[in-house]
């Protein structure tokens, strides 16, 4: 199989990356100084279990991986529209999509979110049956350009938006474990995204607001029991659409305060003046819960002051 990375980041360069050191042809596409450090010394990833280095294709033409048979798309969710419409006119017949966007993805629901896919722009460009569902459980860093860090963890799931199994998930499954990466092929990738937004719509805008660690927040009587009552307003949205949770906010809390010191992607974005994944995250939860009736009242007042910040830190 052929693969594409579109958007070589810290977490699209680091799936790129396991992959070329498995032998996979694989091309990278990216910009900036993270690109030409790429194009003139390779790849590097920092890793606990032992560092290693990686000469993959890389492009800044997103043309160049026109011919893949499959396609993660490493950038943020808010990029994606644009990015999306230059991606459609180049699919191939039969090329597979795997969004790997936190918060909830754009193919999620019949009628487009929003606060995803405004206009439903990315839906029009990237067909449903092309989707291929993921849930990233690492963390990694652009550390310099052409460098990337591991942080912790190694698992990457994937699934049918229909809850089917498929050979190619099966196929890709097989090649993200050739790399390194632990790759289980779920049929419930629907409820695994809600166990993820209960910790993401909760510990990222709140981290991004107070600057606070995984582990400052959960030990903070008062931080805590704010993240609380927005994943109890996470679980009651969730619920509305036909969701039950596969984790408790009780195990939710305790997984990250095992994490410990660990700056959310929320808090590093907003240090490093990118933009935030403010309405993938939470306002999609938001527009979900007022299409069901399910007031949300402590996650909008969290949201208004994340997207003031947002504003005036990008400013």
């Amino acid at each position: 199989m052929k693969f594409g990375v579109a958007g070589a980041g810290a977490i699209g360069g680091y799936v790129g990356a396991c992959l070329a050191r498995a032998g996979a042809e694989v091309t990278l596409f990216a910009r900036g100084p993270h690109l030409e450090a790429m194009q003139t010394r390779g790849l590097r990833v920092l890793h606990e279990d032992g560092d290693f280095e990686v000469q993959p294709n890389v492009t800044g033409d997103l043309a160049a991986i026109a011919n893949s048979d499959v396609i993660f798309l490493g950038v943020k969710a808010h990029a994606l529209p644009e990015l999306a419409a230059q991606l459609g006119p180049i699919l191939g017949p039969d090329t597979i999509v795997v969004s790997m966007q936190n918060g909830i993805p754009w193919w999620y629901s019949e009628v487009p979110l929003e606060s995803v896919d405004p206009g439903g722009a990315i839906a029009k460009s990237i067909p449903s049956n092309r989707v291929m569902g993921s849930i990233a459980y690492f963390a990694t860093t652009l550390q310099t350009p052409g460098v990337i860090r591991h942080i912790e963890g190694n698992r990457l799931s994937l699934g049918e938006p229909d809850g089917s199994r498929s050979d190619r998930s099966k196929r890709i499954a097989e090649a993200l474990i050739a790399g390194g990466i632990r790759t289980p092929v779920t049929t419930r990738i629907r409820q695994e995204i809600w166990v993820k937004l209960l910790g993401n719509a909760s510990f990222n805008p709140i981290s991004a607001l107070t600057g606070a660690t995984l582990a400052e927040m959960v030990r903070d009587p008062h931080a805590q029991r704010l993240i609380r009552e927005i994943m109890s307003e996470v679980e009651a949205v969730a619920k509305s659409v036909g969701i039950e949770m596969l984790v408790s906010i009780d195990q939710r809390i305790a997984g990250a305060e095992k994490v410990g010191e660990h700056k959310t992607s929320m808090l590093q974005d907003l240090e490093a003046r990118r933009p935030l994944e403010l309405d993938e995250v939470v306002g999609a939860v938001i527009e979900l819960g007022e299409r069901a009736g399910v007031d949300t009242p402590v996650m909008g007042a969290v949201y208004a002051c994340a997207k003031l910040l947002d504003r005036r830190n990008r400013a």
